[in-house]
């Protein structure tokens, strides 16, 4: 970041969520229960498969990892939301804006590689039970992983590296409660329509197409159950429900902002809660509540806490 310097602003104000004290306290509290939900539920899957032995499965895996995924999401913007909501002045410095948007991109760009993987996953283990196995065997697994981080950072830093040697040098206020790509850009003191083109290139079709790509693969996935036995399609379907509900609100937000880049309403910030609040705290939800070999690992955690408190 050795060009920041020359940038004329140094700091950017953000507007938030409201301006009524009642509202502010009110969202304050939910925030702060729905941080604390994602710390605790996150960690405990992380926790659940690395100790449980029967959790040692590339479904699991994939889980552990979209859980931390999930808490460097979450943490990333809503402990500085919560405390912008009892700040009057709600002020970010240059350096630290570029910095969230940097990691938004990078966790973002790994988490959608982690949701194709894991439909892949369950297409696999749905279409092709008997090769199961040697298909999402150990490799294929860290495979994914390494290339959801690959594609993260070199799509993160394929927009910064210009945006960050953008001219800021007049308005520095961002009506939203995170800084991102889009409304920076609006701030420079220059033309930005090429650099809109860009973001909307860049991330825009990232985000449709992989949102087409889930959608298309669960259609394949309940198409190929329906031909080869109607009796399983019900349960296909409700193996199914979770992720498509995750994918849905995950990438509603993504496709608002980047394929229409500046939309004329604030509405984008209100949507992006969803990505950066409720989302994570889904998926420890979704895939613990709703999953039976985790109730079971669950059973087995507390009969060993029983044992050793006895002993």
């Amino acid at each position: 970041m050795g060009e920041l310097n020359d940038s004329m602003i140094s700091e950017f104000v953000l507007l938030g969520l409201s301006t009524s004290w009642k509202t502010k306290v009110f969202l304050t509290v939910t925030f702060s229960l729905l941080y604390l939900g994602i710390i605790l539920g996150n960690l405990f899957i992380l926790f659940l498969v690395i100790l449980d032995a029967h959790l040692h499965s590339p479904m699991y895996f994939l889980l552990a990892n979209l859980s931390v995924i999930d808490l460097g999401v979450a943490s990333t913007t809503v402990p500085k939301m919560i405390t912008d909501l009892l700040n009057e002045y709600k002020a970010i410095s240059f350096q630290g804006c570029m910095t969230q948007i940097c990691f938004i991109h990078i966790l973002g760009g790994v988490e959608m590689v982690l949701l194709i993987a894991m439909a892949f996953d369950r297409y696999t283990a749905i279409c092709k039970p008997l090769h199961y196995l040697n298909i999402m065997n150990p490799k294929t697994c860290v495979s994914f992983v390494v290339t959801g981080w690959v594609t993260g950072v070199i799509h993160a830093m394929s927009q910064f590296s210009f945006v960050v040697n953008l001219p800021f040098c007049g308005p520095n206020k961002i009506d939203s409660f995170f800084c991102d790509f889009p409304r920076i850009i609006k701030l420079a003191c220059m033309d930005g329509y090429k650099y809109e083109f860009i973001i909307a290139a860049n991330s825009g079709f990232m985000s449709m197409g992989t949102f087409f790509l889930l959608i298309l693969s669960y259609a394949f996935i309940l198409v190929t159950v329906w031909k080869s036995s109607s009796g399983n399609l019900l349960k296909a379907f409700v193996t199914l429900s979770a992720h498509i509900t995750v994918v849905v609100l995950f990438f509603t937000p993504c496709v608002f902002l980047y394929v229409w880049p500046f939309p004329t309403s604030s509405l984008d910030k209100y949507l992006f809660i969803v990505d950066f609040a409720i989302t994570p705290i889904l998926n420890p939800a979704i895939y613990t509540l709703r999953n039976k070999d985790m109730k079971i690992a669950i059973k087995r955690l507390n009969k060993r806490q029983c044992y050793f408190r006895f002993c």
